[in-house]
């Protein structure tokens, strides 16, 4: 039988898989490390529990010990799987940059997590760097992982990820390509493979805003390099110890925005659910397209899933509050048009003064305004099938006695495509209110012209 001890007995062995949509222009095959089925959905899995069995000078934290740790998320989650199964406590520090899915997933599995202060210096007593290493001081029986200088990190990586990428792809790999941030997973990889074939190149990629592209390619440390950056678990403004430079052919940084948008294109034209770092991975792969050769076989390694980012890169609000969607929106719809002014009426006027300003205008909606704000609306299609039940008599009602059900209220950046299951058979326009107060109406006609153009 086929059982395993415990969910760390899982960890590792994940597959590669071909990718086909978006490498096809591409000369050579590309391949998906996809670390995400690991049972913490992240690469990190690996090294976490290496870390714990490794401890401090070789031996293990005590049982009923406390293991601390600054983290992103992906890390947190190997070692609480891991203090689970050998009997820790779990303190994580992390910072309020990481999603909100990540602190609720090690809240889940019984860690305690501490969020801190993305924008301040490694060294700044609130950096979630500097809390973990006071709480490790502080805290009788504690483990400080460190997953930064600790070298079971990177010692975890030449151990099992290098092998089994050698394994599956038969030693014909000739390029390794990782978004990089505390250097494990490309150090250790990496000395593996080039023992194997010192010709394989290793290719690093690096968000815009961390100093590790400018460092390996100068040996400085520019702090003028480092700014804010949004896309998590990898990028730093120190160069962690896990760092061995020649393992490292390329260095290349990629924007925020084209990695959040590959990270979604990787999950609609490849079906792989993966996180924001992938999404960095195979847009700097295509960046260096040009140096890739047609018997080449590139594989990439993708680190975590997708679940971890429902709220940022997965969610068209967030994307489109960064500006890097570059979608039609209600503000796009009223811009094209013009400054046309909205047509509405009052409770007051009668159903026959109604039809005169539709036919005047030619429009069938009509929002009514009672001192400004919208009550409800009328529709040519729902006058005429009041008409039909009640006879030409409707004509002498007032507009408060046919009153249809509100258009709905949006704002002004909502996409296309939401305003487009917003307008229905029932519910002929949606109404968006700008600065100023001023109300302004997209029909299903808007929604048709827009999409066509």
């Amino acid at each position: 039988m086929d059982i395993k001890n415990n969910i760390l007995e899982t960890i590792g062995h994940t597959p590669l898989i071909r990718l086909n949509k978006l490498t096809k222009d591409l000369p050579c095959s590309v391949l998906a490390k996809v670390e995400y089925f690991n049972p913490g959905n992240s690469a990190k899995d690996r090294m976490a529990l290496k870390m714990v069995e490794a401890g401090r000078k070789g031996r293990p934290p005590k049982a009923g010990g406390t293991i601390i740790e600054g983290t992103s998320g992906n890390t947190g989650m190997g070692l609480a799987l891991a203090a689970v199964v050998k009997g820790y406590k779990c303190i994580f520090a992390t910072t309020d940059k990481q999603s909100k899915e990540k602190v609720d997933i090690l809240k889940a599995l019984g860690a305690e997590v501490i969020v801190c202060p993305t924008n301040v210096e490694p060294d700044d007593p609130k950096s979630y760097y500097s809390v973990s290493k006071r709480l490790a001081k502080e805290i009788p029986n504690s483990f400080y992982a460190n997953q930064y200088d600790n070298l079971a990190n990177r010692q975890a990586h030449y151990e099992t990820t290098g092998p089994e990428i050698w394994e599956q792809t038969d030693g014909k790999i000739t390029h390794l390509v990782v978004a990089t941030g505390t250097g494990g997973t490309v150090t250790g990889t990496a000395m593996f493979l080039k023992e194997k074939n010192p010709n394989i190149q290793v290719w690093a990629m690096d968000p815009y805003g961390s100093l590790l592209t400018k460092y390996f390619r100068t040996g400085e440390v520019d702090m003028k390099e480092v700014h804010p950056y949004v896309t998590e678990g990898i990028g730093e403004d120190f160069v962690p110890q896990n760092y061995d430079m020649k393992y490292v052919d390329v260095f290349q940084q990629v924007t925020d925005k084209d990695a959040a948008i590959m990270a979604r294109r990787i999950a609609r034209e490849e079906g792989l659910f993966c996180g924001y770092s992938a999404g960095t991975a195979i847009q700097g792969l295509l960046q260096l397209k040009d140096l890739l050769k047609k018997d080449d076989l590139v594989v990439v390694i993708l680190h975590d899933h997708g679940s971890r980012y429902v709220g940022k890169i997965y969610n068209d609000q967030w994307m489109l509050e960064r500006g890097f969607l570059d979608v039609k929106t209600f503000r796009d719809i009223i811009a094209g048009r013009g400054t046309k002014r909205l047509i509405t009426a009052a409770p007051g006027q009668t159903v026959a003064e109604a039809f005169d300003l539709m036919q005047k205008y030619n429009i069938e909606n009509l929002p009514v305004l009672d001192k400004g704000e919208v009550i409800g609306a009328i529709s040519e299609s729902g006058l005429f099938s009041r008409m039909m039940s009640n006879g030409s008599d409707i004509k002498g009602k007032t507009i408060g006695d046919v009153l249809e059900k509100a258009y709905p209220i949006v704002a002004f950046d909502t996409p296309l495509e939401r305003l487009s299951t917003l307008i229905t058979r029932e519910n002929g326009a949606v109404l968006g209110k700008d600065e100023s107060g001023n109300y302004h109406i997209v029909t299903k006609y808007d929604v048709i012209q827009a999409l066509g153009s």
